[in-house]
């Protein structure tokens, strides 16, 4: 009987379990490993973070799910991974315990470790910001929020500044979400005359995303994701400034240096920046006691899989094969990671370095339907080699689609979105020999009400396929 354990349960690490425990669960022994009872469906908290959708719509419980597909939930923090002896040692959320969790396979999925340390004076419970990167903190958002709505009904003026909080920052398409969310919010409101918003990132230019932008035919024309959000901003009334990495916020003013190296401050009454994330921080123990984490994981603590790395960004964007196609780790050849847990090779936007040494670059994403296939690439493949002994399956992120829908408010009715297919996530220029690395086919950019009308539906599809129900396999990751 094969022993498969999962450390987390966001989407890499639930759609490897899903898999899993379909294919396994009834003659194998499937273990997921989460500090928290619940599975959180985190796009939607751009919603929560405005007040117009409950944290409870965002979550279901766990164990439920994993009872119908015979896989046994442990909820508690992983601590260390003896990769030699082959178990993960947790510390049990009941009681406190210590456990050992023995495995054949283990898949780590953990997601990141949300780095506001890294930005002095960044995040809600040390700084001075807001976030939306856990629930309770969307939570807070929303609140903080509401208290700045009460200073504009009494006729004072709030300026809301929303982007990244560190040089190495992703995630931007959350933070795009959340302003685009607060300007419609305030419009139903007639509260909209009375703000100032303001877009503050580390990207190149707007729309990079972190993914070297996108370049897609849109009204009979090639245009360009600047172009196409530069253009929403315009729309919606908002500032923008980019080229900037934040090193420093206070009560009531953002500090950061820009590309060119000069430092300068921005005001704000409200203010939601996205932190740095790194890998979510594991021991890794040898057999005789010795540190091997090494060969399991970098500095940032993402772990090392079947990539090229070191290589310098202008070799590497000519190298689709430097970007892992298994996610498997070189050395524990039984060892995977998934989602933000695994280690790129480098950037998919062009770094840069500012005159003071400085570097700012959007971090590559690796949030959502990335998650999600990969996560069901390394389930495909451990379920492989616990049938046939040798793996089938493979999928890198030049060879991977994505689409984010970012929504620009709520309504069905008056609400708006912003579609955007990715193929491939990251550019492959050997097999598109254009200027974007693309398929500009298959890359599409839209705007509009029916993109409101796909994020709600997708928010419904994917919390009813995560909860594992009838034909939850037909909708894709």
């Amino acid at each position: 009987m094969a022993k498969v354990v999962i450390i987390g349960a966001g989407f890499a690490g639930h759609t490897a379990a899903l898999y899993l425990g379909d294919a396994l669960g009834k003659d194998h022994e499937i273990t997921v490993i989460n500090r928290y009872e619940h599975f959180y469906y985190v796009p939607s908290w751009v919603w929560v973070g405005i007040g117009r959708m409950t944290v409870d719509k965002t979550r279901f419980p766990l164990k439920r799910v994993y009872d119908k597909i015979h896989v046994r939930f442990v909820q508690g923090k992983a601590t260390e991974v003896h990769p030699d002896d082959q178990y993960v040692v947790v510390e049990s959320a009941d009681d406190g315990q210590i456990v050992q969790v023995p495995y054949d396979y283990l898949l780590i999925a953990t997601g990141p470790k949300l780095n506001y340390e890294a930005t002095e004076g960044l995040g809600p419970k040390y700084g001075y910001t807001q976030s939306i990167c856990t629930a309770p903190h969307a939570e807070a958002s929303r609140d903080a929020y509401f208290a700045q709505l009460e200073r504009m009904k009494k006729g004072e003026h709030v300026k809301f500044v929303i982007g990244t909080g560190h040089p190495g920052a992703t995630c931007q398409g959350a933070a795009f979400e959340y302003i685009t969310n607060i300007h419609k919010d305030l419009l139903r409101r007639g509260l909209r005359d009375k703000a100032d918003l303001l877009w503050l990132s580390n990207e190149q230019a707007v729309g990079d995303f972190g993914v070297r932008g996108v370049h897609a035919n849109y009204n009979g024309r090639l245009t360009s994701s600047e172009e196409f959000i530069t253009a929403a901003f315009k729309e919606y009334d908002i500032n923008w400034e980019v080229q900037k990495g934040v090193y420093k916020v206070d009560a009531n003013t953002i500090y950061w240096e820009d590309f060119d190296g000069n430092y300068g401050e921005t005001p704000y009454d409200f203010t939601m920046l996205i932190p740095q994330f790194l890998g979510v921080q594991l021991k890794y123990i040898g057999k005789d006691g010795e540190d091997v984490s090494g060969k399991l994981a970098n500095k940032a603590g993402f772990i090392l899989v079947d990539g090229i790395y070191g290589q310098p960004y202008d070799l590497l964007v000519k190298n689709p094969t430097a970007w892992p196609e298994l996610y498997q780790n070189p050395y524990y050849e039984n060892v995977f990671a998934a989602g933000i847990a695994f280690a790129p090779p480098g950037p998919i936007s062009q770094p840069h370095v500012t005159p003071n040494g400085t570097t700012i670059a959007a971090a590559p994403p690796r949030t959502g339907m990335v998650s999600g296939i990969i996560g069901r690439v390394v389930a495909k493949n451990i379920i492989d080699l616990v049938k046939k002994g040798r793996m089938t399956h493979s999928e890198r992120m030049t060879e991977m689609a994505a689409a984010c829908i970012a929504s620009m408010g709520d309504s069905l009715w008056d609400g708006s979105a912003a579609t955007i297919m990715i193929y491939p996530v990251v550019p492959d220029f050997r097999r598109y020999p254009n200027e974007q690395g693309r398929d500009l086919f298959v890359t599409h950019m839209e705007m509009g009400l029916g993109g409101a009308w796909m994020k709600r539906m997708i928010h419904s599809t994917f919390m009813y396929k995560l909860q594992g129900r009838l034909g939850w396999k037909v909708i894709p990751e």
